[in-house]
């Protein structure tokens, strides 16, 4: 029996590659705005980051997000993207 293979993703702060389900997927839309995409199946455009705090600071310090994909920063995204962050790490750490 063959195992089964795990998709990995790469964080576009970091660079690091992971599986999809450390990963938290970031939806570009076709009329040009970024969403949080906690199922991994909104259409559009998928970009990962890892889900850590402390990367999710990083990418607001350093803009990293917008940057890559070449386009205006959007009002509010990266404290939005902080507190999912650290929603999603105090459920995963039992507070």
């Amino acid at each position: 029996m063959r195992n089964k293979k795990i998709p990995l993703r790469k964080c576009i702060v970091t660079g690091e590659r992971r599986p999809k389900g450390e990963l938290l997927r970031i939806a570009y839309s076709k009329d040009g705005v970024l969403a949080i995409d906690p199922s991994g199946k909104a259409p559009g455009r998928g970009f990962y980051i890892l889900i850590d705090s402390k990367v999710a600071e990083k990418a607001k310090k350093k803009n990293s997000i917008f940057h890559q994909m070449k386009m205006p920063e959007q009002e509010g995204f990266y404290d939005q993207l902080i507190d999912y962050v650290k929603t999603i790490e105090g459920a995963s750490h039992g507070l």
